[in-house]
């Protein structure tokens, strides 16, 4: 099951970097989008599938489940959703200002260095 999901994480990564690597702004950010979620599937695959009781310590209890690693996607899902958010609005504002999404005419001109 690991070396699937490592393929998966493998696969997005590429993705990504194919995306961001090109001249489209709306491209880039889906490509950020899906770093940050080639991201939690990291974390939860190094973290490990643990079966166990619910993270509720009380005497006696010798098997549980750690929730860090849940606690730390889910925060990091929020900000990455808020992040792409973001960037989603800056580029609608940016379209409307100067009519491209192309990264290659948004470049400066002599002028305005």
């Amino acid at each position: 099951m690991e070396i699937f999901v490592s393929i998966i994480i493998g696969v997005l990564t590429m993705c990504a970097v194919y995306l961001v690597l090109s001249r489209s702004l709306l491209r880039i950010i889906i490509g950020t989008a899906l770093f940050s979620h080639a991201a939690h599937l990291l974390v939860l695959t190094t973290a490990g599938l643990k079966t166990g009781a619910a993270p509720v310590l009380v005497d006696g209890v010798t098997e549980f489940t750690d929730p860090l690693p849940q606690a730390l996607v889910l925060t990091a899902i929020v900000i990455s959703f808020g992040v792409t958010a973001f960037f989603l609005v800056l580029a609608y504002r940016t379209y409307q200002e100067l009519g491209t999404d192309n990264m290659e005419e948004m470049k400066g001109t002599e002028s305005y260095d």
